[in-house]
C-alpha cells in the first residue's frame, strides 16, 4: 500500500510566489484552499491588495485531497437547516449552493481550468430499506419545498447505475458532478494570482493581534500588517486562532484507490460514471477517477488508528460493495476535515471584539468543494462592497465544540 496523495502525480506544482512578503496589505487570507483562493481572486479583481498565507503548499490540505465531488448543499442537510432556521433561510442557502455549482462551471470554462470536470450526477445509496424511506422524504422535500428535481431509484432499477447488489435503492441528483481536485485547486490559484493576489507557501501564521485598528501577524515568512484577516483553514485551524480553533473538530478521513481498471470492468461497476455515497452513519463514498481508478473513501473509525489499519477497513468495505476489486487497492491518503458543532453553513467570526472571519464549511464531501467556492466568493464580494446575498451571516457565532480540548482532540483521528 502506497501512502501518498492520490492526485499529486497528476497535478503540476504551483511555481513559487515571486518577491518577499509585503509589510502591509488590505486583506491577509490564511489558508491556500478553495475558500481562501476564491476569496483572493474576487478581492484582487476588485483592486484589493491581497496575500494568501499557506502553511505548506497550495492545496496541501482537504482542497487537494478530497474525492472531487461537486454537490450542492452543506454540512447539515437542507431539511435540518429548515427545521433549525426556517424554510426561507434554507431555501436561500440551497439556492446559493446551486449558484456556486454554476459559478464553478463558468470559472472552469472561462479561465480555463483543465480539471476533467463533468456534470455526471450523484447517487445517494440506501444502506438499509428504512434508509430508502428517508430518501423518499428527501426527494419530496426537495421537489415540493425547493423546486429541485431528483429521481428515486428502487432496488430493481439500480442495475443500470451500479454493479452491486448491496443497496436498497438510491436518490439520483443529476445536477451534481465531479472533477480532478488537485488540478482545480491549482487552476483556481493561478486565477487568483493572475488577478493580482500574492500567494505565499511555507508561510505559517504563528500569532495575530489587533493593534491600532489593524491586525499584526507573525508568520514564517516575516511580519505582516493587514486591515482585515480571513481565516480559511477549516480542519487545520491552529492555536494561533484561539477561539476559532476551539469551534472546530478535526476529523481524519481516508481515500483508497485501485490501479487503473480495464474499461470493461469500470463500466460494469459504475456504468454511467456517477459519483456515489451511501447512507451509513460512517458513510462510504466512491467514484471512478479520470484514469479509471476506483476511489473509495470514508472515515474508517471514530478513534485514532494507523493509516494501514484504516486502509484495511476501507479495502474491506470496498470489497463488500465490489467483490471484483479484492486485492486491487494500491494507494491511500489521509486528510483532515473540520466539523463545526452546529453544522451551520455560515460565514461567522469568533465572537467578542476580534472580528476575524472564519471560513468553516463542510469539507471532504462534494459540498465542501462547492461551499468553499461559494463562501470565498461571498466573503470576497462583501469586502469589495458588492451585494452578495449571505442569509447565514446572522446565524450565531461559532460555538465551542464540546469535544474540542487538549484531551478531546486526542480522541479524534488526526491527519
Amino acid at each position: 500500500m502506497i501512502e501518498r496523495c492520490l492526485w499529486t502525480p497528476n497535478a503540476q506544482p504551483l511555481r513559487p510566489a515571486a518577491g518577499s512578503l509585503s509589510e502591509r496589505v488590505d486583506v491577509a487570507i490564511v489558508g491556500g484552499g478553495y475558500t481562501g483562493l476564491a476569496a483572493a481572486r474576487v478581492l484582487a479583481r476588485h483592486g484589493a491588495d491581497v496575500v494568501v498565507l499557506e502553511r505548506h503548499t497550495i492545496g496541501w490540505g482537504a482542497s487537494g485531497r478530497n474525492a472531487g465531488f461537486v454537490l450542492p448543499g452543506y454540512q447539515a442537510d437542507v431539511e435540518s437547516l429548515a427545521r433549525r432556521y426556517g424554510l426561507a433561510v434554507a431555501r436561500r442557502l440551497f439556492q446559493i449552493s446551486l449558484q456556486a455549482v454554476e459559478q464553478l462551471e463558468n470559472l472552469v470554462a472561462a479561465e480555463p481550468i483543465d480539471c476533467d470536470y463533468s456534470r455526471c450526477g450523484a447517487l445517494t445509496l440506501a444502506a438499509k430499506p428504512s434508509h430508502f424511506r428517508r430518501l423518499e422524504q428527501s426527494h419530496r422535500f426537495l421537489r415540493d419545498q425547493l423546486s429541485y428535481h431528483t429521481a428515486l431509484l428502487r432496488p430493481g432499477e439500480l442495475a443500470g447505475e451500479i454493479g452491486s447488489s448491496r443497496y436498497h435503492g438510491a436518490l439520483l441528483d443529476p445536477g451534481s458532478g465531479a472533477l480532478h481536485p488537485g488540478r482545480y485547486c491549482l487552476g483556481l490559484a493561478a486565477a487568483a494570482e493572475g488577478a493580482g493576489a500574492q500567494l505565499l507557501e511555507g508561510a505559517e501564521v504563528h500569532g495575530i493581534r489587533r493593534e491600532a485598528g489593524r491586525f499584526d501577524l507573525t508568520t514564517a515568512r516575516g511580519p505582516l500588517s493587514a486591515t482585515e484577516v480571513l481565516v480559511a483553514t477549516n480542519g487545520y485551524t491552529g492555536p494561533a486562532f484561539g477561539r476559532l480553533q476551539r469551534g472546530v473538530v478535526p476529523i481524519g478521513s481516508y481515500l483508497i484507490a485501485t490501479a487503473p481498471l480495464d474499461p470493461s470492468l469500470s463500466e460494469r461497476l459504475l456504468p454511467r460514471g456517477r459519483v456515489a455515497s451511501d447512507t451509513r452513519h460512517l458513510l462510504s463514498y466512491f467514484r471512478l477517477s479520470p484514469d479509471r481508478r476506483m476511489m473509495f473513501g470514508g472515515r474508517a473509525s471514530f478513534t485514532p488508528t494507523s493509516t494501514r489499519r484504516s486502509a484495511e477497513i476501507l479495502t474491506a468495505g470496498m470489497c463488500r460493495v465490489f467483490p471484483e476489486l479484492a486485492g486491487r487497492a494500491g494507494r491511500v491518503r489521509l486528510g483532515r476535515k473540520g466539523r463545526v458543532h452546529d453544522g451551520s453553513p455560515a460565514s461567522r467570526g469568533a465572537g467578542g471584539r476580534n472580528p476575524l472571519r472564519a471560513r468553516l464549511l463542510r469539507p471532504w464531501s462534494g459540498a465542501f468543494l462547492v461551499a468553499g467556492r461559494a463562501d470565498g466568493r461571498c466573503v470576497g464580494g462583501t469586502h469589495t462592497g458588492s451585494r452578495s446575498r449571505r442569509p447565514a451571516r446572522s446565524l450565531s457565532p461559532i460555538p465551542r465544540h464540546p469535544l474540542v480540548s487538549s484531551a478531546g482532540r486526542r480522541l479524534l483521528p488526526r491527519a
